[in-house]
C-alpha cells in the first residue's frame, strides 16, 4: 500500500489561511490578480496587532521616536532625488517562446547541453535567419529541443518550420534559459519596479507621479517640518507605516513577494561622528561587550547601528520570533549601497527558505543630502552645543580636525583623482560644524508587514495528533501566536447551547470582556470541537461557563469558568470577576 503523499508545510499554511480567513487572493472571483492580497477577518485582526506591537515599541515606550502619516502619491521629484526614477529596477528577461516574463537574477542556475540553430525555412520558402537555442533538461531526448525550436520558427511566420545549422555545446550554470521549457532567454534589461499614475484630467507626461515604493522618502521630505513642530533634538527618530507598491517582475512565495505590501520603518537622525568627537572629544567605538542597553552621547553611528538591531531582535522575541527563528546577514563592502557605512538583515526561517525580514541600513547623510540639493532647501539642523564647543578650539586643533576629516573621507572612497573634490567638500564640511550646523546622518530599521505576518503565521504553524471523542486519532493544527498578537484572544463558550442560564451567563461574560480585547463566543458543537476551532485560529485562552458557574455544585464553585490555556491544553478555576486582571496583562 503506497504511502499519502506528504504536503509541503507551506501549502498547508496557505490552505489554513484561506480556510481561516486570514488570507485570500484578490480578485479570486475574476481569476485572481498576481502579487495582490487580501487579508480576512482573522488577517485583519493578525495585522492590526502586529501595527500596534512595532508602534508601540517605537514611539509609545520611547522618548525620543516620532511619528508620521504621509501620503501615498508624492510629488515625482522626490523620486528623482532619491534616485527611484533612474535607478530603481530589477533585471528583465522574456522567455522567447512563451513571452513569459523573469527576473532574470531570480533564475535558477542550469547546467546541461545546449542546442543551437542558425534559423530555419519552409516548404513556401520563407526563412527566418534568427537564431535560437534551448536546454535540454536531463534525461529528456533532443527532440524535446527541438520541439521548442519548431515553436519558436512557427512563431515568426514559418510554416511547418526545417530548422538550419544545428550545433550544441555544453553550458554551466546559465541562467540564460527558461527554467520550465529550456527556451532562450531575452538578455537581461532594466525594468523600473514603480507604479506610474497621473495626476489631474489631461494625463500627460507633465501630470506624472509614482505609487511610493517606499515609506523612507515621505520621511526625510518632512524632516524639518517634524523638527520645527515637535521640538525634538537630534539624536531623534521619525517612523511611519504605511502602503508601498513595487511592480515585481515575478512575485513570489505567498504574501513574501507582493506588488502591494505595508512597510513599517523608522529613520533614526544622529549626529555625524565628526561632531561627535569635537563634542565629546572622541567616539565610543563598537566591540562585542559593548553596552548597548542605554544610549550615551559620545556614540557614533557604528554604536547607533548595532543598538537599532539589538533594539528590533528584542522586539521579535517580544512577539514570539525567537533566535531560533531568526539568522543575520551582513552586508560586504561590496553589497553596500555606495552611500551605507553599513548593513545587517534580519532573516527569517520561512518553510520556502530562510529570507529577509528586515534590514537595518547605516544610510550616512545620503537622503536628506539628496533632497536638500535637489530641492533647494535646506536640511541642516543648528546644534548650539556643538559651536560652543567648536569655539573652544584653538586655531592649530581646528586645522588638525580638518586634516583629519580630509584623510578619513579620502580613505573611505579610495579614489585618487578624486582626492582634491573630497578635500574641498571636507573643509567646507567642517567649516558649517564649527558654526554648530550638519545633516543629520540615519540609522533605517526597514521591515515588511506583510513578511511579518507571514513570519508569524509560518512559526505559529504546528500539527498534533490528539483524540477525538470517539477515541480516534486525528491529526489537528494549532497556531501558536504569541498572545500579544493572536487575533482572537479569548473564546467564550456556554456548555450547552440550549440552556437560558448558561448562555445567559455566558454572554455576560463575553460582553464584560470583549471592550477589553478581542474576543469570540461559540455556542456550537461539543466543547472539544470549539476548542479545536479556536487553536486553529491561534486564540491563546478559551472560557467554558458550566453547571459549576451556576453553582448547582456548590456555593465555592458559583460565579467561577474553566479556563483553558492552547499551548498545553490545561485547565483551572478562576473567579469571573478575575478573568480581566489575569488576561489582560497576557495579551496586551
Amino acid at each position: 500500500m503506497s504511502q499519502p503523499k506528504e504536503i509541503p508545510q507551506m501549502e498547508k499554511i496557505v490552505s489554513l489561511c484561506k480556510r481561516r480567513g486570514f488570507i485570500f487572493q484578490s480578485s479570486e472571483i475574476y481569476g485572481g490578480i498576481n502579487g495582490f492580497w487580501d487579508y480576512g477577518p482573522l488577517g485583519a485582526e493578525l495585522k492590526r496587532n502586529l501595527r500596534d506591537t512595532w508602534w508601540r515599541a517605537m514611539t509609545r515606550d520611547r522618548e525620543d521616536v516620532v511619528g508620521l502619516d504621509a501620503t501615498i502619491i508624492m510629488h515625482p521629484a522626490i523620486w528623482k532625488a532619491s534616485g527611484h526614477v533612474d535607478t530603481f529596477s530589477d533585471p528583465m528577461s522574456d522567455c522567447l517562446v512563451t513571452k513569459k516574463r523573469f527576473r532574470s537574477d531570480h533564475v535558477e542556475p542550469q547546467s546541461g547541453l545546449v542546442y543551437r540553430w542558425t534559423g530555419a525555412h519552409d516548404s513556401t520558402g520563407k526563412t527566418s535567419e534568427d537564431s535560437f537555442s534551448a536546454l535540454l533538461a536531463n534525461g529528456k531526448p533532443a527532440e524535446s529541443a527541438r520541439k521548442v525550436a519548431l515553436q519558436f520558427y512557427t512563431l515568426r511566420g514559418l510554416t511547418n518550420p526545417e530548422l538550419q545549422g544545428e550545433t550544441t555545446d555544453k553550458v554551466e550554470n546559465s541562467r540564460s534559459f527558461n527554467p520550465e521549457n529550456g527556451a532562450q532567454l531575452t538578455e537581461p534589461v532594466p525594468f523600473n519596479l514603480m507604479f506610474k499614475t497621473y495626476i489631474g484630467a489631461t494625463a500627460t507626461e507633465d501630470d506624472k507621479a509614482y505609487l511610493r515604493p517606499e515609506t523612507a522618502q515621505a520621511i526625510f521630505a518632512q524632516f524639518k517640518n517634524v523638527v520645527d513642530s515637535s521640538r525634538q533634538k537630534v539624536p531623534f527618530g521619525i517612523c511611519q507605516i504605511g502602503k508601498a507598491f513595487r511592480n515585481e517582475v515575478t512575485p513570489r512565495n505567498f504574501t513574501f513577494g507582493s506588488r502591494e505590501f505595508e512597510q513599517m520603518e523608522l529613520e533614526f537622525f544622529i549626529a555625524p561622528d565628526e561632531a561627535i568627537r569635537i563634542l565629546r572629544g572622541s567616539v565610543a567605538v563598537w566591540n562585542e561587550s559593548a553596552d548597548l542597553s542605554v544610549p550615551q552621547p559620545n556614540w557614533g553611528w557604528e554604536m547607533w547601528h548595532h543598538y537599532w538591531e539589538k533594539q528590533r531582535v528584542a522586539y521579535y522575541d517580544s512577539i514570539g520570533l525567537g533566535a531560533d527563528l531568526l539568522d543575520y546577514h551582513r552586508q560586504t563592502p561590496e553589497e553596500l549601497a555606495h552611500y551605507a557605512r553599513a548593513c545587517v538583515d534580519i532573516l527569517f526561517k520561512f518553510p520556502f527558505g530562510t529570507e529577509e525580514l528586515e534590514g537595518i541600513a547605516a544610510r550616512s547623510d545620503f537622503d536628506l543630502s539628496q533632497h536638500q540639493k535637489h530641492s533647494g532647501k535646506s536640511q541642516e539642523v543648528f546644534d548650539e552645543e556643538l559651536r560652543a564647543a567648536a569655539t573652544k578650539l584653538d586655531d592649530a586643533s581646528k586645522v588638525a580636525f580638518v586634516a583629519a576629516v580630509e584623510s578619513d573621507w579620502i580613505g573611505r572612497v579610495k579614489n585618487e583623482a578624486l582626492a582634491d573634490e573630497i578635500r574641498l567638500k571636507a573643509k567646507d564640511f567642517c567649516e558649517k560644524l564649527f558654526k554648530g550646523l550638519y545633516v543629520p546622518h540615519v540609522i533605517e530599521p526597514s521591515a515588511g508587514l506583510d513578511r511579518l505576518a507571514l513570519a508569524v503565521l509560518a512559526a505559529a504553524y504546528y500539527e498534533e495528533d490528539k483524540l477525538d471523542v470517539n477515541g480516534k486519532a486525528e491529526r489537528r493544527t494549532v497556531l501558536r501566536f504569541h498572545p500579544r498578537i493572536a487575533p482572537v484572544k479569548l473564546g467564550v463558550f456556554p456548555l450547552l447551547k440550549n440552556k437560558p442560564d448558561l448562555v445567559a451567563k455566558a454572554r455576560d461574560v463575553y460582553h464584560s470582556l470583549k471592550r477589553h480585547f478581542s474576543c469570540f463566543y461559540d455556542e456550537t458543537g461539543n466543547i472539544g470541537r470549539r476548542y479545536a476551532r479556536q487553536d486553529e485560529a491561534g486564540t491563546p485562552f478559551c472560557v467554558t461557563i458550566d453547571f459549576e458557574t451556576l453553582g448547582e455544585k456548590g456555593e465555592e464553585l458559583k460565579d467561577t469558568v474553566t479556563l483553558r490555556h492552547r499551548d498545553d491544553g490545561s485547565q483551572e478555576r478562576v473567579k469571573i470577576s478575575e478573568l480581566l486582571g489575569r488576561l489582560l496583562p497576557l495579551v496586551q
